[in-house]
């Protein structure tokens, strides 16, 4: 599962790494990115169909819900079902999406306690996670905008941590995922073949309120 992560780089380094044509919104970086937070989502505009860089509420809120605040709003979907879960498949036909992230954090159980775990690319490139994202309309008109990101089974290097890991796309994926480019998008929801680093930090990243980039540093007392 994914349920906090990291997200550093600027609107604008996004920008020119995904490709994005709209001005880029403005946002501060955060090393604990938690659900119910604003992020950076690469999407495809409705209308105009190009590229674009938004933020959108992490937490998906299918358009056809009466009442947001009496649903279940997931941060996470399985692949395996996405295409058929009344929750997700219409979005999963329609409005997927990237997610940018530099690490995320998986807590691993060691006997009662749940040890906190970074994990970011080798390369030291940023993260593409597959996700699905929904507009919502209230009726005074407004619109929530809002994402889930998408899960597989964890590869080989992740597996001891958890069973489960976010779906990382390379890059010459993305134009399937997003619909620029015909494809199979659905197989592209694998475990990730990528070098991913992985390392202890201190349990400060279970409090929301608490970020910044000694976040990410290691534990020295589990390193």
């Amino acid at each position: 599962m994914c349920g906090r992560y990291a997200a550093f780089r600027s609107p604008e380094e996004i920008r020119q790494i995904f490709g994005t044509v709209n001005p880029p919104p403005e946002f501060a970086p955060s090393w604990n990115v938690a659900p119910t937070r604003l992020a950076p989502v690469v999407r495809l505009h409705p209308q105009s169909g190009a590229r674009h860089l938004d933020l959108l509420r992490w937490g998906l809120v299918p358009n056809w819900v009466r009442d947001p605040k009496a649903t279940r709003q997931p941060i996470n979907a399985r692949s395996e079902t996405a295409a058929t879960t009344p929750m997700f498949r219409d979005a999963f036909v329609r409005r997927r999406c990237l997610v940018p992230i530099d690490a995320f954090y998986e807590w691993q159980a060691a006997g009662r306690a749940k040890i906190p775990h970074a994990v970011a690319r080798e390369d030291g490139q940023p993260m593409a996670l597959a996700g699905l994202w929904e507009g919502w309309r209230g009726q005074d008109g407004e619109v929530l905008r809002t994402f889930t990101v998408l899960t597989t089974a964890a590869n080989e290097t992740l597996r001891p941590l958890h069973e489960r890991m976010p779906v990382v796309l390379e890059p010459p994926d993305w134009p399937v995922w997003l619909g620029e480019q015909a494809g199979d998008h659905a197989a592209l929801l694998r475990p990730s073949e990528a070098a991913f680093r992985v390392w202890p930090v201190a349990t400060l990243v279970n409090n929301v309120r608490n970020d910044g980039p000694h976040l990410l540093d290691p534990a020295p007392s589990l390193v």
